[in-house]
């Protein structure tokens, strides 16, 4: 199944190896067979997974066991089309060469929020990350008719096309296009409340051909439907129980593991959706099916699935009990009993993380989970007390594994995990839990492994952004602004204190902090650290390497800083490699600077054989509001003729698309004059079009997760994991 590599919201990562790498046929999110500048080659071959492209990071320790890799994919630039897409034999070697602590990794698991691609297109307001946004002004820029796609338009034209391919064709690429496709668009459930989508994917787990079958599966979860029998068959699936292995066709065989750990990925994007309502408890019943399902899937010869219900149960906090016993009362994994409220789910993961006889890489993503639930408390004014005591449970928890006495039994991804996590719970307020939270932060830079110290400049930028309780620790109101500010100026501080002498990639990660604060400052209607922005804007204009023009451009762009023009522009017009220029173009997107769309039109024009340039320019025109985008990339996609042209222009399309660009695509679906993996891109730009959600579906997993604790179905070189998914 081509599964669509996300390779950045373009190819960019792949520029950095010096060459336009277009491993299986699209992009979006980064990492994977794609590498960033210095960190090695990608591999030579790779399976498929919906039309894809370049990705991210990969694993850094060897996996277990997986579906075997088909051969073919979509060649590298001018090499021929690739042969036939059976089945190989699947390796579980891993490319370790790349490096994997260099921020664009990072950027590119976290972009999707401070891009907010899809409100800029659709919306006539400034969108989060222009600069009258930042400047908080509440001036109006030039008006955008709205381009979004109708209703009609979804239902009418897009929905009985994707149908059309689903009953006809049977390439890997265009069916598991089409099915991703039709999930993100979600359906509306009959009289009966059952959902016609759901029928129609599900049809598809019987599908011999693994790719597709597991695809469905996931399928299942994207579509969010939280009707019984879509949840019933996606527990089935999970738990491999009879109703699984009925919907699979099979009942004496086992559903295989990877199914299994997309079904539990889609479980956990069902009740991401899902209302708090006593009457169904769609959330609670999917959380117990959770803990009920963690310990055996533990047993299991790889950590995939034990690591996706972790992940899973991270975005589906249950309501508070409000009892604090619950927190600390003793939890049996194995038997865990009913978990009903969110301190049993809390207890339970604790438990989990704590034993360090159990595999690193479920409890590696325990940190994140517990952070996330965390966060669920912090509009719950009637809870203060409460969240208070959950924070500091979960604070206590994550700061032992980067305690210097107490840490070194904790395995590198652990730390890296709580490093990043931590930033999700403290604040820039002066009770001593989170002082402590900052000091150990800030002290990551003497004795953390590298990750970790670079994840800690992440996260003390997000504590610097938040203000803290407006009461002290014996609930008394204090001012905020006398909270937050010396703990604040602290963060500051040692972020420009590492920007200039940080070593080894760590100056870009405290760049893209004071970037990450200051946006986070600017969308709560807060004063921006402007000394901190003047500090950044020099680095920016004495950049020459490539990586510090990436690091820089998109860090100032997340600060939003308008002075940063002029070095923008000369950066654009005497950068010549293309992924740096790439982020310069993006970068001049998230600023909003109009007149810049001239030149970027220019490189959309000339980039038709550098796909990831091509597709970063094209999001910037779209960032930038202009209307003239969508018609040339369809003018340019009718005349293109190299595979790795069509998938690029197709899936720019998909991104900065609208209305207009909805016929073209159809009509690039249904011609079989095109190759299959164009096709398929078309369908899945269709999806990107119309998607029911303004952010991609897997952003929800992806951001603030730690990425070096990877798995095979969450995201690998060859692009077959969850993240890597258009």
């Amino acid at each position: 199944m081509q599964k669509f590599i996300l390779g950045a919201l373009t190819l960019s990562t792949v520029a950095w190896i010096g060459s336009d790498a277009f491993a299986h046929g699209g992009t979006y999110r980064g990492p994977g067979d794609t590498v960033p500048p210095g960190a090695g080659n990608p591999p030579a071959g790779g399976g498929p997974t919906t039309p894809s492209s370049p990705q991210g990071p990969a694993p850094e320790a060897p996996q277990g066991p997986t579906t075997p890799p088909p051969t073919g994919g979509p060649p590298l630039p001018g090499a021929p089309p690739g042969g036939g897409k059976g089945p190989t034999t699947g390796t579980d070697q891993v490319d370790t060469s790349a490096d994997l602590t260099l921020w664009s990794f990072w950027w590119e698991f976290n972009k999707e929020p401070y891009i907010n691609l899809k409100a800029a297109i659709h919306t006539a307001a400034p969108a989060t990350g222009s600069s009258d946004f930042f400047l908080g002004d509440g001036e109006q820029s030039e008006a955008k008719d709205t381009l979004k796609p109708s209703s009609d338009q979804i239902r009418g034209t897009i929905v009985p096309a994707l149908l059309r391919a689903l009953e006809t064709e049977t390439n890997n690429d265009i069916v598991t296009g089409c099915l991703i496709a039709l999930a993100k668009i979600g359906d509306l459930p009959g009289e009966d409340g059952r959902s016609e989508f759901s029928e129609v994917i599900a049809s598809f787990l019987k599908d011999p051909n693994q790719e597709i079958s597991e695809t469905a599966a996931l399928s299942l979860g994207i579509l969010a439907n939280s009707s019984k029998n879509n949840l019933d068959r996606l527990v089935g699936l999970m738990t491999d129980n009879k109703v699984g292995r009925e919907a699979l066709g099979d009942t004496e065989s086992g559903a295989p593991l990877r199914t299994r750990t997309f079904a539990a990925y889609g479980l956990g994007l069902v009740g991401y959706r899902a209302e708090s309502d006593p009457q169904t408890d769609v959330r609670g019943s999917i959380v117990q099916h959770f803990a009920d399902a963690l310990m055996p899937a533990e047993r299991e010869a790889t950590q995939d699935l034990a690591a996706a219900i972790v992940i899973s149960m991270g975005l589906v906090p249950l309501e508070p009990s409000g009892n604090i016993e619950e927190l600390t009362a003793k939890v049996d994994p194995n038997e865990p009993g009913t978990i009903d409220t969110l301190e049993k789910q809390i207890a339970l993961l604790s438990t989990v993380f704590d034993d360090l006889r159990l595999d690193r890489y479920m409890r590696a993503h325990v940190p994140t989970a517990l952070a996330r639930m965390l966060q669920s408390l912090e509009d719950r004014s009637d809870l203060v007390e409460h969240r208070r005591a959950i924070k500091k449970h979960v604070a206590e928890l994550l700061l032992v594994p980067l305690d210097p006495r107490k840490g070194g039994k904790y395995e590198e991804e652990v730390q890296q995990s709580c490093s990043l996590a931590l930033g999700l719970v403290g604040d820039s307020d002066e009770d001593d839990l989170d002082e402590e939270i900052r000091k150990v932060l800030t002290s990551a830079y003497k004795n953390q492994q590298r990750q970790a110290k670079n994840f800690a400049l992440i996260a003390l930028a997000k504590i610097g952004a938040r203000k803290g309780e407006e009461v002290d620790e014996d609930g008394a109101p204090v001012a905020a602004d006398d909270r937050f500010e010396v703990g604040r100026a602290e963060v500051v501080k040692h972020l420009l204190a590492r920007l200039k002498s940080g070593r080894s990639g760590e100056e870009h990660y405290a760049g893209l902090g004071i970037g990450v604060m200051n946006w986070m400052l600017s969308n709560a209607n807060e004063k921006v650290d402007t000394p901190s922005i003047v500090t950044l804007h020099g680095a920016l204009a004495d950049s020459k390497a490539a990586e510090d023009i990436g690091a820089f451009s998109v860090a100032s762009a997340l600060a939003g800083d308008p002075s940063a023009k002029e070095a923008l522009q000369r950066l654009l017009t005497k950068t010549k490699e293309p992924v740096a220029r790439g982020y310069v173009t993006l970068a001049l997107g998230m600023l909003r600077i109009n007149e810049s769309q001239d030149i970027i039109k220019t490189i959309v024009e000339q980039s038709e054989y550098q796909p990831d340039l091509l597709k970063q320019a094209a999001i910037a025109l779209g960032l930038l509001g202009d209307k003239n985008t969508v018609p040339q990339l369809i003018d340019m996609l009718r005349g293109a003729k190299s595979l790795a042209t069509q998938a690029s222009l197709a899936s720019a399309l998909g991104f900065i698309g609208d209305r207009r660009s909805v016929d073209p695509l159809v009509e690039m679906l249904e011609d079989k004059t095109m190759t299959e993996t164009a096709r398929g891109f078309a369908a899945v730009a269709l999806g990107i079009v119309a998607d029911k959600e303004p952010l991609p579906w897997n952003s929800k997993i992806a951001v603030d997760l730690n990425y070096r604790a990877s798995l095979e179905t969450l995201n690998t070189q060859d692009g077959k994991g969850v993240l890597n998914i258009l």
